[in-house]
């Protein structure tokens, strides 16, 4: 009989199962993944592009080629703009557009205001405008998508760097354990606002600047944890026997000592992907994070803040910033149960 590739060991079936016995946890991982799906497929919600376009029995998918205002009998050479009603009626009279649910960018500014923005919730857009007209929900929807994107890119990077460090803190003890614990004590108490600050003056903080500061200064959260686990390993009987066996420390720590921590490390996981869509958002809140006119929850919390007679601002930024962090915790506490040995499924 052929044995299965993906072939799970008693333990692991063991805590998937307790994890499934959270449902509070088990729901809300599949709530989250629901939300991050709808916003990886956030140019096919909210876009000012149709997703396709019949004309003169031609079909065109904007969403993913820019065409000029010509190819549908326009006058200019430049990019098709589909909210134009002139190109609009064109279209209309030798064709037909599919749009998305939302015809509105996170960039897309709504000049047809009834009244100055922020404009209050209306058929057109759903979630009200921002004070620059722009839709509310679909900056919501791409915003959270560069916030779950961010947190997951930080998360990663910040617990490789760490779980190597305490890894080689841990392992080798002695002078290499003192090293890295005073080094550990300078870096955490430098000041990481003034430096963001700093760096915000010289260079435009961008996508890929904000991660690599953040996890410079993120990555010793797991250190402590995991030089917990290795000092504790390293003086098993067959970590000593394969030390006498010849084999060498990178294998060692890696087979036979690394797996111990892991436990550990993945409970803390779903906490520091929390903590890490907090950061951001708490630097665009403040205006030191991603560059003016990025889709941000922090950005709309700001805008809801200084404007206090358009509360739904605040609140609808709020309200999924909440959402998000919760359903992360309640993942975070089924995680935690799964790799308990003293819960028992019922």
């Amino acid at each position: 009989m052929k044995q299965s590739r993906f072939h799970l060991t008693p333990l692991t079936r063991r805590r998937l199962t307790q994890f499934r016995a959270n449902r509070r946890g088990w729901w809300s991982l599949w709530l989250f993944l629901l939300l991050f799906g709808l916003s990886l497929s956030a140019e096919f919600i909210a876009n000012d592009r149709p997703l396709l376009v019949y004309h003169h029995g031609t079909f065109y998918v904007p969403v993913f080629k820019d065409y000029a205002e010509t190819d549908f009998g326009g006058v200019f050479p430049s990019t098709a703009d589909y909210r134009d009603p002139y190109l609009a009626k064109l279209i209309d009279e030798n064709g037909w557009m599919l749009w998305p649910p939302i015809r509105f960018s996170y960039g897309t500014v709504n000049y047809n205001l009834p009244v100055p923005a922020p404009a209050p919730p209306s058929a057109e857009n759903w979630l009200g405008t921002d004070d620059q007209g722009r839709d509310v929900l679909a900056r919501l929807i791409y915003g959270l998508r560069i916030s779950v994107l961010f947190g997951l890119l930080l998360t990663l990077t910040s617990s490789v760097v760490g779980v190597a460090a305490g890894a080689v803190q841990g392992y080798f003890g002695g002078r290499v354990d003192l090293l890295f614990q005073r080094f550990l004590e300078i870096w955490g108490g430098l000041p990481q606002l003034f430096i963001l600050i700093i760096v915000s003056s010289v260079v435009v903080p961008g996508f890929w600047t904000l991660l690599l500061i953040l996890m410079l200064f993120g990555w010793t959260s797991l250190v402590g944890v995991v030089r917990a686990e290795f000092l504790r390993a390293r003086n098993f009987d067959y970590v000593r026997a394969a030390r006498a066996l010849g084999m060498s420390d990178g294998r060692i720590m890696f087979k036979h000592v690394l797996p111990n921590a892991m436990v550990a490390t993945l409970t803390f996981m779903p906490f520091i992907l929390s903590g890490s869509i907090v950061a951001l958002t708490a630097l665009d809140f403040l205006g030191l994070g991603l560059p003016p006119g990025s889709a941000s929850l922090g950005d709309l919390l700001r805008q809801g803040k200084d404007n206090l007679q358009a509360p739904w601002l605040g609140v609808s930024g709020f309200v999924v910033l909440a959402l998000l962090l919760s359903l992360l915790v309640f993942v975070g506490e089924a995680v935690r149960d799964a790799f308990d040995p003293r819960k028992t499924a019922i």
